[in-house]
């Protein structure tokens, strides 16, 4: 089917859509997540206590500017607090609706979007990239030469949509052996959000370049999912921004969630912070880039980055878990299949585990899996899966424990934070039945 056709049928699907699901997701919208006493759904008020008492002490002792816990079990909001500031210099609290930019927690819904898309006869996982974006048939990869240098190499095999989904693409950040070719193309980090150029357009170029590893023989970190959001876009004929906001914000209530915040949402975005090793908490630079207060509201508008671009708060967030642990499902609307879900949160990669998110730890379609947690170390279940972001946010669903928790903060660098670790322990204490 040629662009024009792939364009008329997503424009047909979307009136359906529209027609179908968004009365049921405007009645949904307007509805707060159920909260519940927490030994309503097995949970120690008195244990979380400990956990207000940590955070609160973080604050405290100028280690974390600012907060916000929200915990769901059993489909009901058993613990939500907000601790600190939102912008200490102009003396601002933080409170739950505070709006936080989420970098690699946006990976999670663009793996969604893909799997729609599967779901709809769209596209296979196991289709080559080049399928939708031609300039992915045929890759390169940078390999090492002893004694130093690199030589450039054609890829083994066509980089697939699923290995995109792994990470396993063999797509770094820009920072691998190849580094010098990355940086002169002006592609490197993660940060898109000041970028004057559609982010189809940066896409198309990195094809060009070669990269880090041959397509599933490693476990690799980098722009996988950013291109995943140009497949959506190729496919779906939707830019980014409009497919997440018709397909999954919308119907999920996620009124919250933006790639750039309307100007009327300015006062509510957090401030971002750095702990340095010196140990002082300070302001992040203004505007800055990566590490800095970014051109979210001030800057071009035009980069939808897939793999680090979104804002949301930490309601709108756990919407969207809710409906993961739900098998795809949240107030009466469907965004995926329970068997599509199954396939996202299951390990793909064998035994090429990223190894510095710990081990007893795989990988599914956008997220890392539990599968094993005594070579883990650290309380959890079998079966859970989650990611994190950039400016130290983090974010689990526990399906054995029925739980969902998401962690939100602005702090980059956090050197020597320990309290995801510290969230972790305290509250899988707090489950008491």
């Amino acid at each position: 089917m040629n662009r024009l056709g792939r364009k008329m049928r997503a424009w047909l699907a979307g009136i359906t859509f529209l027609l179908v699901v968004i009365p049921a997701a405007t009645a949904w919208s307007a509805e707060s997540l159920e909260r519940a006493a927490p030994a309503d759904v097995g949970m120690s008020a008195e244990r979380l206590q400990r956990l207000s008492a940590t955070i609160e002490q973080y604050v405290d002792d100028e280690k974390l500017p600012g907060a916000v816990v929200t915990v769901t079990r059993r489909g009901r909001l058993a613990y939500q607090e907000a601790f600190g500031m939102r912008d200490r210099e102009a003396g601002v609290p933080m409170t739950t609706d505070t709006i936080f930019r989420i970098a690699s927690q946006t990976k999670a819904l663009i793996s969604v979007g893909i799997m729609m898309l599967q779901e709809e006869g769209s596209l296979l996982i196991g289709d080559p990239v080049g399928k939708y974006l031609h300039e992915y048939m045929d890759t390169t990869v940078a390999v090492a030469r002893e004694g130093g240098g690199y030589d450039i190499v054609p890829a083994n095999r066509p980089i697939t949509i699923r290995d995109l989904l792994t990470h396993t693409a063999g797509v770094d950040y820009g920072d691998g052996i190849a580094a010098d070719r990355w940086e002169a193309a002006e592609i490197t980090g993660w940060y898109f959000a000041h970028r004057n150029e559609p982010v189809a357009d940066t896409v198309a170029r990195m094809a060009t370049l070669p990269f880090q590893a041959q397509p599933g023989e490693a476990w690799v970190y980098g722009y996988s999912t950013d291109i995943l959001g140009v497949v959506i876009e190729a496919v779906s004929g939707e830019p980014l921004d409009e497919f997440l906001d018709n397909r999954i914000l919308a119907p999920l209530g996620m009124s919250d969630t933006h790639f750039y915040l309307p100007r009327a949402k300015r006062d509510r975005l957090a401030a971002v912070y750095s702990l340095r090793q010196n140990g002082v908490l300070t302001r992040a630079p203004d505007p800055g880039a990566m590490v800095g207060q970014g051109a979210y509201v001030d800057g071009p508008r035009k980069s939808f980055s897939g793999g680090a671009g979104l804002l949301s708060t930490a309601d709108d967030y756990t919407r969207f878990l809710q409906m993961m642990l739900n098998g795809g499902e949240l107030g009466g609307v469907r965004i995926l299949g329970r068997k599509s879900v199954a396939l996202m949160t299951v390990n793909h990669i064998g035994d090429l585990a990223p190894q510095f998110i710990g081990n007893g730890v795989g990988f599914g379609l956008g997220f890392y899996v539990v599968l094993d947690v005594g070579a883990r170390g650290t309380p959890g279940s079998f079966g859970e899966y989650g990611w994190g972001g950039a400016y130290h946010s983090t974010y689990w669903v526990d399906p054995e424990e029925d739980l969902v928790v998401t962690y939100m903060s602005q702090v980059r660098p956090a050197a020597g934070l320990d309290d995801n670790g510290k969230l972790r322990a305290l509250l899988y204490s707090a489950i008491v039945d």
